[in-house]
């Protein structure tokens, strides 16, 4: 009988005697409410997750008829990475209806502009739990620290800051994407050439990973290919379009760009008014419509897609567990890049026309 009670769940109580603090404090931590340091309840959560301990809230929530917002605060650009992202987001809350879960999104100018601005003006505090897009770490950390003492949990999606307190993130893996696309102009080009990133901020972490990515595996799988400095673009599509046609000017003979964020139109319009379209091997970022047309055109050799969608919906799914039932996720998600090129394009399009009717339906949540 003993040896059934030690492998079964353990309770409030031995938890308590545990840690050397009260039932009422462990209660709290378990249950999401005020009162308890985040030291202590990082310590409660970590010991009820070793001795398989899960509260049913979900079953109390109802109970109580506990009723949770979320804050979702998102860049308006880049449509074409972001709003699958929100779709994403959309359907995991659709599946959840019954939960006592609303969701209200928020946009801002892009990432790394206009974040906090957004959080303050739609006033954050007032959300049980945050999704975000985060972009300059030390903008974000004052208000994350606020979250983490108010027992707001935030979650981070489509990129990462590793100094800033929060929940969890889901992303795809930076540096890996970056070493990927190294390797394919490795191969592609054979003689000695110049290569070059066309980036967004690097303050960003995502834009920074994948930059760093991109010059470890270059140096490494291919050294015949020397590596400009890279032009970063602050995701501005004039920004972009005005940068690579100064790069093209300068070096005529450049054998490579790689554009580690969606922002694609403005670099392939450049390539294309400076007649080097097929050139200029060019390995991009994301899949949407046009990418498709420039990936059949041989405009762009192979895209790394970071799957918005699905991150989103991830995201989502780890607010509403640890809301819901308690239990602290993983503090990281990666998500590994799909390689998209012209022989699997039609494997990849099936899926964004099917989501993308899907998106359609589901405007409201």
């Amino acid at each position: 009988m003993k040896k059934q009670e030690s492998n079964g769940p353990a309770g409030i109580r031995q938890i308590a005697q545990a840690l050397g603090v009260s039932i009422g404090t462990v209660d709290r931590a378990l249950h999401g409410r005020d009162g308890v340091s985040p030291k202590t309840r990082e310590r409660v959560l970590k010991l009820a997750q070793k001795l398989n301990y899960t509260p049913n809230l979900a079953a109390r929530n109802l109970k109580l008829n506990r009723h949770y917002r979320i804050g979702v605060f998102l860049p308006e650009q880049i449509e074409c990475f972001f709003d699958p992202l929100r779709a994403g987001i959309q359907a995991a809350a659709r599946d959840a209806r019954g939960a006592n879960l609303e969701v209200v999104f928020h946009s801002y100018i892009r990432l790394g502009e206009g974040d906090t601005a957004a959080m303050e003006r739609h006033n954050w505090r007032a959300y049980d739990g945050i999704i975000l897009a985060p972009g300059l770490a030390g903008k974000l950390i004052s208000a994350c620290q606020a979250a983490e003492m108010e027992n707001k949990p935030v979650v981070f999606v489509a990129t990462d800051a590793a100094r800033v307190p929060r929940l969890g993130s889901v992303s795809v893996e930076s540096a890996i994407s970056g070493g990927i696309a190294a390797e394919l102009l490795g191969r592609l080009i054979s003689t000695r050439r110049e290569v070059v990133v066309i980036t967004g901020d690097l303050r960003i972490q995502d834009h920074a990973d994948k930059l760093r990515g991109f010059a470890g595996a270059l140096a490494t799988l291919a050294p015949h290919l020397a590596m400009l400095p890279a032009v970063q673009s602050h995701e501005s599509a004039r920004e972009a379009r005005k940068a690579t046609l100064r790069l093209l000017e300068k070096h005529p003979d450049l054998g490579g760009i790689y554009i580690n964020t969606a922002n694609s139109a403005p670099v392939i319009g450049a390539l294309a008014d400076s007649r080097k379209p097929g050139q200029v091997q060019v390995i991009a970022t994301d899949l949407f419509a046009a990418m498709a047309q420039w990936i059949e055109s041989g405009q762009v050799f192979a895209t790394l897609h970071q799957r918005p969608f699905t991150q989103g919906r991830m995201a989502f799914e780890m607010l509403r567990h640890y809301l819901l039932q308690g239990s602290a996720p993983e503090s990281s998600v990666r998500l590994a890049p799909h390689l998209v090129l012209r022989s699997n394009l039609p494997l990849f399009l099936d899926a964004y026309n099917s989501g993308s009717s899907r998106r359609k339906s589901e405007q409201a949540i």
